[in-house]
């Protein structure tokens, strides 16, 4: 069974397939050809950032529509991530033996269906659109990774397209505001979901018609058994380290963003309105240190590529540099540029993880991303959890220790992750 994001694309667009992939004599692709080759798993991974997105922005009239408190509906999107956590590790040895193009179809609609049920606006609906939309992201997410690094050979272009999904999920996080506004301009948040669920709809159509068109022979798989994944998984202690680092990052880069706005309105007085600027500075520095990584380290035969360790370190020492001087900063220019430094750091060691997972991982890639990504909605959790106890206990500067607590021991793990790099790449 093949999994060829390009053929996916020629199909919905209803040409014939395109030819089989390069053969492992890799010359790099540029990231337009690249681009143009993954488009539909581009939009699906952009769509599938939407719902949670809504939910977040329109919180306050959600909550008056449910006639529920805020916090309430707050929470629910909590059990959004710790669905996502659970379903990321039941699913994650079964993904690589599913056909990653109907595991997409599958999450789309599945996300297509909760946001349609969520504009009824009951708590009800609410509980089974956030418990619907956290299984749907966790099994669209390393199916759309998987895709994508299927589709090319050699490990630099297999990382740059795995880098080239999260970049665009990055993007689109940044542009997501007035988009979400101006889709919202029809019937409001319910509005928005409609639209993002017709979209989900059609982005699935296009990988079913795909399917029907596809022309090519299948390809031979290799099978694991469920237990046999994660054994296969624990045997690699360098994709073990670097999930593990993955899951601490999150946690720090996430309970500070939890914290943010609080930071910024009691220490500056920024309004809700001014501080979404702030948002976009921590949103375009990620983009950004998650594109340009995904360029530097691309070539695994140049100084950089060659060295992963590096680069995670210098990301990890940028992030936590900024986490202990933001919280602490008196005046608002050097505040801003530690948040700008903040999501560059954490961009630069997000994309090294993709890049490493996606061309270490081999047949186990599947696994690795979902067991990565159920990780990571840990770490979303964990975060809010820890930056809450360090403000409770210490105010800014506990909450600042805390959140640096993670970035200290992911630094710590930095050196288990080339313990078999030389062997793999």
């Amino acid at each position: 069974m093949i999994d060829d994001p390009v053929d996916i694309a020629a199909a919905a667009a209803g040409s014939s397939p395109a030819p089989e992939p390069e053969k492992p004599c890799e010359h790099p692709i540029s990231d337009s050809r690249m681009v143009g080759a993954l488009w539909l798993v581009l939009a699906a991974a952009i769509i599938g950032l939407f719902p949670f997105t809504i939910y977040s922005t329109f919180l306050v009239p959600i909550a008056a529509t449910a006639r529920a408190p805020e916090s309430g509906i707050g929470f629910l999107r909590g059990l959004g991530g710790l669905a996502a956590l659970v379903a990321g590790v039941v699913v994650a040895p079964l993904l690589g033996r599913w056909s990653k193009q109907y595991v997409a179809v599958v999450a789309l609609i599945l996300l297509a269906a909760a946001s349609v049920v969520a504009t009824t606006g009951t708590f009800a609906a609410l509980t089974v659109f956030c418990l619907g939309i956290g299984i749907a992201t966790a099994l669209l997410t390393p199916a759309l990774l998987t895709l994508a690094t299927a589709r090319f050979s050699g490990p630099g272009n297999i990382g740059r397209a795995a880098t080239m999904v999260t970049a665009v999920q990055s993007l689109a996080a940044v542009c997501a505001g007035p988009v979400i506004g101006a889709m919202g301009s029809w019937r409001g948040w319910q509005g928005a979901l409609l639209i993002t669920a017709a979209v989900s709809v059609l982005v699935a159509v296009g990988f079913l018609r795909a399917r029907v068109h596809r022309t090519a022979p299948p390809a031979p798989a290799v099978s694991l058994g469920y237990l046999a994944s994660f054994r296969a998984l624990r045997a690699q202690p360098d994709l073990l380290a670097l999930i593990t680092i993955a899951g601490l990052r999150t946690t720090s880069f996430m309970g500070y963003l939890a914290f943010l706005a609080v930071f910024y309105s009691d220490r500056f007085e920024l309004t809700a309105s001014a501080f979404t600027l702030v948002w976009t500075l921590s949103g375009a520095a990620f983009f950004l240190g998650n594109y340009l990584t995904g360029r530097w380290v691309r070539d695994p035969d140049s100084v950089i590529g060659r060295h992963p360790a590096p680069v995670l370190t210098a990301g990890l020492l940028g992030a936590l540099l900024a986490v202990l001087g933001v919280f602490h900063t008196t005046a608002l220019l050097p505040a801003l540029a530690a948040t700008a430094l903040m999501g560059f750091g954490h961009a630069v060691v997000a994309a090294q993880v993709t890049t490493s997972i996606a061309r270490r991982s081999g047949d186990l890639s599947a696994t690795a991303f979902s067991v990565n990504a159920a990780g990571m909605s840990l770490g979303v959790f964990a975060g809010s959890v820890l930056g809450g106890l360090g403000l409770a206990a210490g105010g800014h500067t506990g909450l600042a220790l805390a959140l640096s607590v993670p970035t200290v021991l992911a630094l710590s793990l930095v050196r288990a992750t080339t313990r078999t790099v030389t062997r793999r790449e």
